[in-house]
Parts: structure tokens; sequence; C-alpha cells
């Protein structure tokens, strides 16, 4: 079965990355910097939005302006008939901030913030009955969150 991804033109991809970039942006000053109207740009900002392209805007949250200084990438290898339980503990637990479904070892890598060493252990320690975790501390991002550069149709 081919593909069901939508098109999208140069244009649609200079908007994206303009969004990407500062998703509060006005449609005057989105405008001006893909050189088009505001009608237009606003336009195509709605197409894609009913097209499911753009799901959301959203904000860039600094986690350690609000004491949540570090953060740790974990994977998470549930014990045999514990799949769902761990889901739901890691959907609870609402200092993971992002958890992906993988295919390999583990069945889920999730991101985590805590404030301190000792918050690591208190958060994960439910998870050691029913799965095998493997923590690693992020020192850095020096790839956060981008948009791939992809072609235009």
């Amino acid at each position: 079965m081919p593909s069901q991804h939508k098109v999208v033109d140069s244009v649609d991809l200079k908007i994206l990355d303009e969004l990407d970039k500062a998703g509060r942006i006005s449609y005057s000053e989105l405008a001006s910097k893909v050189g088009m109207s505001s009608p237009s740009v606003a336009e195509r900002v709605k197409r894609m939005e009913s097209a499911g392209i753009i799901r959301n805007f959203t904000v860039d949250i600094d986690y350690g302006a609000l004491g949540q200084a570090l953060e740790a990438i974990v994977r998470i290898k549930p014990r045999p008939g514990n799949l769902h339980i761990i889901k739901n503990m890691i959907i609870e637990e609402a200092r993971f901030t992002a958890c992906d479904a993988v295919t390999g070892d583990d069945c889920f890598v999730c991101r985590l913030v805590f404030g301190e060493m000792k918050d690591l252990d208190a958060i994960l320690e439910p998870f050691h009955e029913k799965a095998e975790t493997n923590t690693a501390i992020i020192k850095s991002s020096p790839v956060r969150r981008r948009l791939p550069k992809i072609k235009a149709s």
C-alpha cells in the first residue's frame, strides 16, 4: 500500500521552518519572511492544520528554570506480562516528558526530568519489580528538536 503523506511545496516548507523557530509569530511577520501576503500565509497555515501536517503549536520549556535541572533517557524493558502495567506507570508519572514504544531489546525509550539525583531513584524504584531499566543522564542536547530537511513534492 503506498504512503499516504501530505503534499507540501517549497513555500509550505519555508512556513513550517519559520513556525518551528517561533510558533507565536504573527501572520504579517511570517508573510514577510516567506515573501507572501498575510492572508495567503494564513490560508496555507490553516490548510496544513486541516490536513494534519501542523498538529499543534507548542512551547519550549526550560525545565531547569522550573527546578528540574536534570534530564535522563530511560530505556525500559518490562518483565513478561507487565507491558501494559509499565505503559500505564509511565503515563501516570508526570516527570516523564516523552516516551516512545520501540522495537529492539527495550519496549520503551523515555525522557525524564528531575531536580536532584536522589529524585531519580524515587521515580524509578516502582518500576524495578516489573521491568529492567537502563538510564543515561543527559549532559547536553546539541539537537533538541528541529524540523527535518525534506524536499517539497
